[in-house]
């Protein structure tokens, strides 16, 4: 019995790990139950611009990782580039979780995307390699992330997507709290 993650990179495994392995007991894992990433399609391009196409391949994400045998859960990780009414793009990211009792969403703070690289991002690259590019990195996008470069390492990829998830699981945390609107029904 295992949680999967819709991804093997370690700067969204890691902060799934560390937060089903904090609330186990809350959230009824079996002891011995494990957190893992396991590649599943997004159903979207590697940089999804817009909260709509970002939200619907972190849903598939999480609904593909829910599907592998012995699932409790599914937890889809999806970052994000929106335009603003001005034009600016922010970073963000969506948290899908998905449990026989229902699938919630959630998502991260945001970020202003470096207007440098914002082009190449609309034309469809990665906002991670990209990054690369500019900072001189390499696989940021697996380690602090641009959240981590660009706070100076205050706050990470992973702290990022360590809260959203927290956040998300509150509805599972506290069902009573939540009655029949709190989580939206599998399917």
């Amino acid at each position: 019995m295992s949680v999967f993650v819709g991804s093997l990179n370690p700067g969204k495994v890691r902060p799934v790990q560390e937060v089903f392995t904090a609330l186990a007991t809350e959230l009824g894992l079996p002891s011995g139950a494990v957190v893992q990433g396991v590649n599943v399609p997004s159903g979207v391009p590697d940089q999804p611009i817009g909260v709509p196409q970002t939200a619907l391949g972190v849903a598939n994400r999480a609904a593909a990782a829910l599907a592998q045998p012995g699932a409790l859960w599914g937890v889809g990780l999806e970052g994000g580039v929106r335009l603003d009414e001005g034009g600016r793009g922010w970073l963000f990211g969506v948290v899908a979780v998905a449990h026989a009792a229902g699938v919630n969403a959630g998502r991260t703070a945001e970020l202003p995307v470096p207007p440098a690289i914002l082009p190449g991002v609309l034309g469809g690259q990665e906002l991670g390699t990209l990054m690369d590019e500019l900072l001189g990195t390499q696989d940021l996008k697996r380690g602090v992330g641009t959240v981590g470069a660009l706070t100076g390492g205050l706050v990470t990829r992973p702290d990022v997507w360590r809260q959203a998830l927290a956040l998300t699981l509150a509805p599972f945390l506290h069902p009573h709290l939540y009655p029949a609107s709190g989580l939206f029904p599998r399917g």
